[in-house]
């Protein structure tokens, strides 16, 4: 059986005192894909922002190996934060920096290695993700597919043993978002990293969960969880069968 990773225990999440999702309690396990799926503006990236400690949450707690993210502080919250990297929609490429230079600065912050270590390391990455040869250009002479992929390049540049994504497939063609999922995939195969994604893009959780939770925007909760294939034949939860199987609320009249 699987270790969890990550234990989020009523976990109230929002801004200031006004919660958007309420008393959420799930557990991810270690090398698991695991997606947290939803309507656009259900707080699916708000939820992502708690996990990672970027906002506290009203109350609750997020656990990473049992040690509590929001109650670490000085040196724990640093080796916390250690195990973590992130990657947001819109990439966050430091458009002034070459893209080998993007993958060392979190080497640069975190670590005392000399230069050539550095590079050495960041081009490591770039193999890991296709972009051997590509160090040297800027993130604004990349396709979207490849900053996708710098930018995870750049999130397992100190060997977390999660990696959060926030949208990947956002603004992608689908043969690009098909090719990033075998990449992602691949990933948590032959690293044995934990992915916790956010995302709304069926055909992707479709094929790369191990496990989802449903939030939706009205239940301020987690209206349904499982394996996808499973959600997506089971008509007994209403919402997530017709997420699922893109099933209007109301169907079109003849």
């Amino acid at each position: 059986m699987k270790k969890t990773i990550i234990q989020v225990e009523n976990l109230y999440a929002g801004y200031h005192d006004q919660a958007i999702m309420e008393d959420l309690t799930f557990a991810v396990k270690k090398g698991e894909i695991f997606v947290i799926l939803g309507g656009s503006g259900c707080g699916k990236s708000t939820v992502l922002k708690h996990m990672i400690g970027l906002l506290p949450p009203i109350s609750g707690r997020v656990l990473i190996n049992g040690q509590d993210m929001v109650a670490a502080t000085g040196k724990n919250r640093h080796q916390m934060l250690r195990q973590i990297g992130v990657t947001f929609q819109n990439s966050a490429l430091f458009g002034s920096m070459t893209v080998l230079e993007n993958i060392m600065l979190p080497l640069k912050e975190f670590t005392l290695l000399p230069k050539d270590a550095l590079t050495t390391i960041a081009r490591a990455k770039l193999r890991l993700v296709d972009l051997a040869g590509h160090g040297h250009l800027l993130p604004g002479e990349l396709s979207g597919g490849m900053k996708k992929r710098a930018a995870i390049a750049r999130a397992m540049a100190l060997d977390p043993a999660i990696v959060f994504l926030d949208e990947p497939s956002a603004g992608l063609d689908p043969l690009t978002a098909a090719e990033l999922d075998l990449l992602i995939m691949d990933l948590a195969r032959t690293l044995g990293i934990t992915f916790v994604i956010v995302t709304h893009e069926l055909e992707s959780v479709l094929t790369i969960a191990d496990a989802v939770i449903m939030l939706e925007k009205d239940f301020k909760g987690i209206i349904a969880r499982g394996n996808p294939e499973d959600l997506k034949d089971d008509p007994s939860n209403t919402y997530a069968y017709q997420f699922f199987n893109r099933k209007p609320k109301r169907e079109k009249k003849p």
